[in-house]
């Protein structure tokens, strides 16, 4: 068959192992494992939405409100912008694909970190353009401009907070980078993580409404995997001028998101004792998972997420670390294929995070 001899070589996307592949290979009941690999929130999916669900299931088998009516207006008031400002997909990589897919082509260029969320890659060489990277993984705003002036790319992509390393640029930061670029070159803040970047820093936070009527070649992506517990859903939105969405939705199929979607995620951002919750756990989690680091000589990116990147001398393997975990029920995530001796570990609930870090001890004495 005539397939595009490009996608040979194009790596599959490596998501996260799932509780039944190490039910599988290690015996392990599905109750004594913990995953903390794919930054899912650990307190899970809250009451309230899960009997928002409940009730949802009985119209499933209706086609959903495709103009996605309600949570466009929920998302227009929390952020202060119009629906018409808002592009709803299937998780927010899919208004990722949405972006590449009505810009991208074999004489594009498109700037990202050299670690940072595979997807933008991904999406980039199907459409077969140039991939930019910086020096560092982590955000260094003077190298984004630096290499926006060598290349002039089509595309920016800033992770803030970026995927997988954890690390971000300050509101300040992301300023510099749009005023040192042309309005020719559209600009994508995919801030998944940024509700826990501005609960634990407030120079972290950005404001879409601002950005927007500043920047109108920006576009601001964010989702209801991670803070609020709807990773299995698949809901993520896009904010940005609404010329650019006009675009953006003439690439969206027709009911893309599940009426149980829409309506967990209508739910879900409404339940602020869950959301505080959550962020309050993830950060008081996180200090201890730093002071962990610091006590053994760990080296670890200041983390603006829910997840921390330990970073590993040549005396620690960090695929050994992945396997020695897995056969004790914890999955975590090995970096080795951004070409890391680096682990992510999703920050998770007390008694989860008791026993990593004690697994974590044992191997690091051995």
């Amino acid at each position: 068959m005539g397939f595009k001899k490009h996608l040979e070589k194009l790596v599959s996307y490596e998501a996260g192992k799932p509780i039944e592949l190490v039910v599988r290979d290690y015996g392990i009941k599905p109750k004594g494992i913990i995953k903390l690999a794919s930054n899912e929130n650990p307190l899970g999916t809250s009451k309230k939405v899960q009997n928002t669900i409940k009730k949802e299931v009985k119209n499933a088998f209706r086609y959903p409100d495709d103009s996605m009516f309600e949570l466009k207006n929920a998302l227009a008031k929390k952020y202060n912008v119009e629906s018409s400002n808002i592009i709803i997909g299937s998780g927010s990589d899919q208004i990722i694909e949405f972006i590449i897919q009505s810009i991208a082509s074999k004489d594009s260029k498109i700037l990202i970190s050299s670690a940072t969320f595979a997807m933008y890659e991904i999406y980039a060489k199907i459409a077969q353009a140039q991939i930019i990277k910086t020096k560092d993984g982590i955000h260094i705003a003077d190298e984004f401009i630096e290499a926006y002036q060598k290349h002039k790319p089509d595309i920016i992509f800033l992770c803030v907070p970026n995927n997988p390393l954890g690390d971000c640029l300050d509101k300040a930061e992301v300023y510099r980078i749009l005023d040192s670029i042309s309005k020719d070159c559209l600009v994508v803040l995919d801030s998944a993580y940024g509700e826990f970047a501005a609960y634990r820093d407030k120079n972290k936070a950005l404001n879409p409404s601002e950005i927007i009527k500043k920047y109108k070649n920006c576009i601001y992506l964010g989702t209801f995997s991670k803070l609020y517990g709807l990773g299995g859903l698949r809901v993520g939105f896009g904010i940005g001028e609404s010329g650019v969405i006009k675009i953006l939705h003439k690439l969206r199929p027709p009911f893309n998101i599940t009426n149980i979607s829409l309506k967990a995620a209508l739910s879900a951002l409404n339940d602020t004792k869950f959301i505080q919750k959550t962020l309050k756990n993830n950060l008081q989690e996180m200090k201890i998972y730093e002071n962990f680091a610091r006590k053994n000589n760990i080296n670890f990116i200041e983390s603006y997420t829910n997840f921390i990147t330990f970073i590993f001398d040549k005396k620690v393997d960090s695929s050994s670390l992945c396997e020695f975990l897995l056969k004790k029920g914890v999955i975590i995530r090995d970096l080795k294929s951004y070409g890391l001796n680096a682990v992510r570990i999703t920050i998770g609930k007390e008694s989860q995070n008791k026993k990593v870090l004690k697994l974590i001890t044992k191997f690091l004495k051995n």
